[in-house]
């Protein structure tokens, strides 16, 4: 214990001890606060760093998402940008956000009750305080949008000037004090101040030791709170206005009607599922008929609700919603293929097989090689001409050479010509250039999920397996009812992992793609990069960021929902 202290003591001798400051870091409160500025300073080039590259970016992104923004910063235009990527969708996404702020806090809130309920506390006051620094979180993002447009003017204001340090230092506190920024200002820094000081003040009073807790969740929730309410006021106001536009112009005005059936579907289907998972889990045959029959009731009503999406991606944007398509087709051609001949591989490698470590190596070399080169390398072995090695193997054998990467006629529709089918249009599947883009991303990463299943079958006891073995189970069984159950959490944290890249893959797509392929390669992040840099419209591009950043959180939760309730952790 006293070597303990002696080492608190060593915290702090960089600190002058001189006056009020001697008095403040010394004795038992001293130390703990020596131990706070310890761990905050040892945090806080990370804190940074997650600022500057993480989130300020992805707050300027939907920033300009909110402007008319090609080069130069714009007008503010509010939806419009969302509007002309997803049409009515828009308006469902931002009052979904609000809706998951809303539950958010109220969840939160709970969690306070209880706990307070369960100590038999009244943690009122955190309440004056969380709605301090609540509004001073509220306030500070007042104070960024405001000051935005008077920083960004500084590129305007040079034009024709010569650009010195001097002169932009000028500028900038220019813009720091100009009529609408400093009194933003001036209310956000007097808020801040006043919700610190008066937790300094107060928390001298609070002997509770969850007074922490009180002050963040309360904090967190009434921040939740007032996010849920500025998003869900400013997306009726939005879509109000676009209403109105649409009046006035003569148009059509369905994006009312739209909206409250794509969410009165989408809520539908998640009563289904909780109607559904109840059911299977009830051990009663009535009830599990009565409630099976009910979801699937609800299954199909909220299927007819949903039927406004086809209206609204006639009126999106083309380009956003075939890279989606094309975006669906890369993934489920890649993930399940990836996923099981990993599995397999992993298997085999596992058991006593002469020079296996030769070809774990072998089998990892793909995803470590540069994604450019390799690309280029598949470039040349599935080439269009006659020559290539691809056609040459097939030429080889009597088939007729394809144009690969250059071919934008589905999968099926080339394989009903050969046998002599007509296949429908909505049944093309991927195109033939998507398939090739595929293979090479089944060939690049089945290395790393193979390392991933070997690092999980090591972590299985081999006690388990001879004992099923003595019991009866042959090879085959051991494996679906051990060796499976015993690998879902590998197998959910590599599925999570491989959908969440195949929506954001980019690199290999690039470099592969060909424009006789006729953007059937385009997915939704090589459509991204082409609006942003290509057509330069960088609000429309941001949009449609923020529209893929949804999807992946969407497909995020319901992974974790379906496949990550049946994960056995042994």
């Amino acid at each position: 214990m006293q070597q303990a202290d002696r080492s608190v003591e060593r915290v702090g001798e960089g600190f002058p001890r001189t006056g009020w400051l001697q008095n403040l870091l010394s004795g038992r409160r001293g130390r703990r606060l020596r131990e706070y500025l310890t761990g905050y300073l040892m945090i806080l080039p990370s804190v940074v760093l997650i600022f500057t590259f993480g989130l300020f970016p992805v707050g300027f992104a939907l920033y300009i998402s909110l402007h008319k923004w090609k080069i130069k910063h714009g007008p503010f235009v509010g939806f419009k940008n969302y509007a002309s990527a997803i049409d009515s969708l828009a308006y469902v996404l931002f009052f979904g956000v609000a809706v998951g702020l809303a539950y958010l806090a109220i969840r939160t809130a709970r969690e306070i009750l209880y706990k307070a309920r369960e100590h038999n506390e009244r943690p009122w006051i955190h309440l004056l305080l969380g709605s301090l620094h609540a509004g001073s979180v509220v306030l500070f993002l007042r104070y960024v949008v405001v000051l935005a447009p008077e920083v960004l003017g500084i590129a305007d204001k040079v034009k024709g000037l010569e650009r010195t340090r001097e002169l932009f230092i000028q500028l900038m506190g220019e813009a720091l004090r100009a009529e609408s920024v400093w009194p933003a200002f001036l209310q956000w820094i007097t808020i801040f101040a006043l919700a610190w000081l008066l937790t300094i003040v107060l928390w001298r009073s609070i002997a509770s030791p969850r007074r922490n807790f009180y002050l963040t969740q309360t904090s967190l929730a009434l921040t939740s709170a007032a996010g849920a309410f500025i998003i869900a006021w400013f997306t009726w106001t939005e879509m109000q206005k676009a209403i109105a536009d649409a009046w006035e112009t003569g148009a059509e005005a369905p994006i009312g009607i739209q909206i409250v059936s794509i969410a009165a579907g989408v809520i539908l289907l998640g009563i289904a599922w909780k109607l559904w998972t109840s059911a299977v889990g009830h051990t009663s045959d009535r009830v599990f008929l009565f409630r099976g029959l009910a979801a699937l009731f609800l299954i199909i009503s909220a299927w007819l609700l949903i039927g406004e999406l086809p209206a609204v991606i006639e009126a999106g944007d083309k380009d956003l919603w075939q890279g989606l398509q094309v975006t669906v087709f890369y993934s489920l051609g890649t993930v399940p293929f990836q996923l099981g001949i990993s599995l397999v591989l992993a298997y085999l490698l596992f058991q006593a097989v002469r020079g296996k470590e030769f070809f774990r190596v072998v089998y990892f070399l793909p995803y470590v090689t540069p994604a450019v080169a390799s690309a280029v390398v598949f470039n040349l072995i599935f080439g269009q001409r006659a020559s290539s090695p691809i056609n040459a193997i097939i030429t080889f054998f009597g088939g007729e050479h394809q144009k690969w990467l250059l071919e934008p006629n589905g999968i099926f529709t080339l394989l009903g010509k050969y046998l002599g089918i007509d296949v429908p249009t909505w049944a093309a599947g991927p195109s033939l250039a998507l398939v090739v883009i595929i293979i090479y991303s089944i060939w690049t990463y089945v290395g790393y999920d193979t390392v991933i299943y070997l690092a999980g079958l090591g972590n299985i006891s081999n006690e388990i397996n001879e004992s099923a073995a003595i019991d009866g189970a042959n090879r085959w069984q051991i494996f679906r009812h051990i060796t499976l159950p015993l690998l879902s959490p590998t197998t959910y944290f590599l599925s999570l992992i491989a959908v969440i890249g195949t929506f954001k893959a980019f690199n290999h797509i690039y470099v592969l793609r060909h424009p006789m392929a006729l953007g059937t390669v385009d997915t939704f992040s090589v459509v991204i990069f082409d609006e942003f840099f290509t057509k330069t419209r960088f609000g429309h591009a941001s949009a449609m960021a923020f529209v893929l950043f949804a999807i992946i959180l969407a497909l995020t939760y319901v992974n974790n929902k379906v496949q990550g309730s049946r994960v056995f952790y042994g």
